[in-house]
């Protein structure tokens, strides 16, 4: 076997380790090779060993034991992605984490400690980073046509009812630190990870069954910087659009599959001077700023090859940046630093939504 393929293993085979991370790591032979599983049921290790060909272990703990591997997965249930990551670094492996990483930035802090004096890489699984819609957008962006922006509103809203184990606090569930840790990753990108941003967030359960948060209104705001408005809800019959970007010279708009945007260009635009005194027409009545335009129109639409799926897409874009990462130095391209600055943000929104969030203490995970 080549030295290039990276030996993996899995915890969990759930929706997380088997569906998202074992499938589709199994599409990529030639780069990965999947040599074990942990999960506690036997009969998903019967099934990972079936599919994969691997083996299959009853525990994470006999799984690192037995195995030598290059990358670790955990895809452990949310609340024990911090003590088992911990141990993994401590143990000298690489390690992906699903998301949530953490549940507090004090927790990323032992994390990214324990990464640092192990030598091992600490990567979190944020392929919404990859999203082609979102990759085109911050493309438009770097090009200027819309001039400064303005304004960014990201939306991950539907109408659903839950009632799962992600759905209560103990278990590091809710809307924001699930779902919306993706939307609030793209939307911090662009916001700037130099600068903590001004938090103005409300949060209620609407349609949830647990105790944990499904509705989410977020504001974020800087001197210098876009304000960015996040939604994340449960209760939205009719969602709008799932990006909507303001500047002083164009917008643009869409979702994940197509977008569009208009823009002038400052060049073909008539000048124009601040004029103090009561605006008159030609005929000496009252008259309104009006102007004529030459805008300019371009749309974008998610095309794949060879049949692939976008999820898939986005899951094979962020094994490729962290195998480059692991056998070439290169940069890491999702930080836990920058997974950090999310959780910094999500403490202060549970800080101003105590009905939901009583105050707690922030205890350190031992590991």
């Amino acid at each position: 076997m080549s030295q290039n393929i990276l030996k993996v293993g899995i915890i969990g085979q759930g929706r997380s380790g088997r569906d998202i991370h074992g499938l589709n790591l199994a599409k990529l032979p030639d780069y990965f090779q999947i040599v074990a599983v942990a999960d506690s049921l036997p009969e998903r290790q019967q099934l990972a060993e079936k599919e994969f060909g691997c083996k299959a272990y009853g525990t994470w703990q006999e799984m690192i034991a037995a195995e030598s591997l290059d990358l670790v997965i955990n895809a452990s249930p949310s609340h024990q992605h911090v003590p088992i990551s911990l141990e993994l670094l401590n143990h000298g492996f690489h390690v992906l984490c699903e998301k949530p990483l953490a549940r507090t930035s004090a927790e990323v802090d032992q994390l990214i400690e324990a990464s640092e004096r192990s030598g091992k890489l600490l990567a979190v699984f944020q392929q919404s980073r990859y999203m082609p819609a979102y990759v085109k957008i911050r493309e438009v962006i770097a090009s200027g046509v819309l001039g400064r922006i303005v304004q960014l509103d990201f939306t991950s809203s539907r109408f659903t009812r839950r009632w799962d184990w992600q759905t209560l606090q103990s278990n590091n569930g809710g809307s924001l630190l699930n779902l919306g840790s993706h939307v609030l990753d793209q939307a911090l990108q662009l916001f700037g990870n130099d600068s903590m941003p001004e938090v103005k967030c409300i949060m209620d359960r609407a349609n949830t069954f647990g105790d944990a948060e499904d509705y989410v209104k977020l504001v974020l705001q800087g001197e210098g910087r876009p304000t960015v408005d996040v939604e994340v809800s449960s209760c939205s019959v009719f969602p709008g659009e799932q990006f909507v970007i303001q500047g002083t010279n164009g917008g643009l708009r869409g979702n994940n599959e197509r977008l569009e945007w208009r823009y002038f260009k400052s060049e073909e635009a008539p000048e124009q001077q601040l004029i103090t005194e009561p605006l008159v027409d030609k005929n000496g009545l009252p008259s309104y700023c009006r102007e004529t335009l030459t805008w300019h129109s371009e749309g974008w639409e998610l095309a794949l090859k060879d049949g692939k799926d976008e999820y898939g897409y986005m899951a094979e874009q962020l094994y490729h940046m962290l195998r480059r990462t692991i056998l070439d130095g290169a940069p890491l391209e999702i930080t836990p630093q920058q997974v950090r600055q999310q959780l910094v943000v999500i403490e202060e929104c549970r800080r101003q939504n105590p009905q939901i969030y009583a105050p707690q203490s922030s205890e350190p995970v031992r590991g």
